[in-house]
């Protein structure tokens, strides 16, 4: 009978890690335990330890020390059966499960990139081959007269307008230094005029034309503002926006005539299978090209036609309004500069209001 128990208190002690390996004990250390149990526990004790002891049938050791089966803690103090969570077979399926999907989608992502690399790669090396065939002189290259003499109209009216706000800006920058020299020169004016009475009168008469010519000056400026950003409109995103039209056009024309002259090198080939099926890819290829550069050719087409109507629209607005209000500035006419403003809706900020409010900015 005791060397039942002690057998059975020995084997309760097996230590069963959370990997499920089994520790290794000290002979000596397994007898001391086994002696400490069989004086603690009574004869009732010593029955329900032996009921609820490990059952060694229900588990397997294998090379490497790891035991497969219920995975089962023992606390020798309470005589409790404390289960291991997270080693059942259901969650090492589960795990290998979703541990083989990632790693699928992990390999259709790397695929799918290395196919897009591979095909960018391929078209880069046959433009690049186009290009430099061009300017060596010795490819071909698609040209529609009328369209490229367009392009450089285009190019080089962008140049000009460009020159043009330049301008205008610098002039809008000297005529604010004046205006805001003007206002500082009537309040000086109107300063002596209260602290100088025998030059009161004299004072007084400039420094009320100097507060007109500022009032003046500061509607000039509303047109000359309204000018330069209708300008800036016209050039930085209506032309800016028809170019980047024309550059992808440019560069549709260049793989078009790259893939061109791949099928008219294939064409002077051999006829074998293999040259036919590459002949057939080749073929596909260039109809895919040609109906791009067609499209982006439209599509230039359109808005070169569109960019002219608007600009002259545009600039016959805005030249009339610089006319005329440079015009009445100099002349004096303030009634007639104040017209032209409201003829072109031009709303001008109360003095002093160089931010507009918050509510305005909602």
């Amino acid at each position: 009978m005791t060397d039942s128990i002690m057998s059975k208190a020995a084997t309760m002690e097996i230590p069963i890690n959370s990997n499920g390996d089994t520790g290794t004990l000290a002979e000596d250390d397994s007898l001391e335990q086994a002696a400490k149990l069989q004086w603690s526990l009574d004869e009732k004790d010593l029955q329900q330890v032996m009921v609820s002891g490990p059952n060694l049938n229900e588990t397997s050791i294998v090379s490497g020390g790891s035991i497969k089966g219920p995975a089962v803690r023992y606390n020798a103090e309470f005589n409790k059966r404390i289960p291991v969570t997270g080693l059942g077979s259901n969650m090492h399926h589960s795990s290998s499960s979703s541990s083989m999907t990632a790693e699928e989608v992990t390999r259709g992502v790397a695929v799918e990139k290395l196919e897009t690399m591979k095909k960018w790669g391929f078209n880069t090396y046959k433009c690049t081959k186009q290009m430099i065939s061009e300017r060596f002189g010795r490819g071909s290259r698609t040209v529609d007269l009328e369209l490229e003499a367009q392009i450089e109209v285009l190019r080089d009216t962008k140049k000009k307008y460009e020159s043009v706000l330049r301008l205008a800006r610098a002039l809008t920058n000297h005529f604010y230094n004046m205006v805001q020299t003007q206002h500082a020169l009537g309040d000086t004016f109107a300063d002596l005029s209260q602290k100088s009475p025998e030059l009161r009168d004299e004072f007084g008469y400039n420094a009320e034309t100097q507060k007109l010519l500022c009032k003046n000056g500061e509607t000039l400026l509303g047109a000359i503002n309204f000018f330069v950003s209708s300008i800036n409109t016209l050039v930085k995103k209506t032309m800016e926006d028809t170019l980047m039209t024309i550059k992808m056009y440019e560069n549709a024309r260049l793989e078009f005539d790259a893939y061109r002259s791949d099928l008219e090198e294939l064409s002077l080939g051999p006829r074998d299978a293999v040259a036919m099926a590459r002949i057939d890819a080749a073929q596909q290829q260039y109809q895919v090209q040609k109906d791009k550069y067609e499209r982006l050719r439209s599509d230039v087409i359109i808005k070169l036609k569109f960019l002219e109507e608007n600009k002259v629209k545009v600039m016959h607005k805005q030249l009339l309004l610089f006319h005329n209000a440079i015009s009445a500035y100099f002349a004096g006419n303030q009634q007639q500069l104040e017209q032209t403003l409201k003829q072109f809706n031009i709303k001008l900020r109360p003095p002093g209001a160089d931010k507009p409010s918050w509510l305005e900015e909602q």
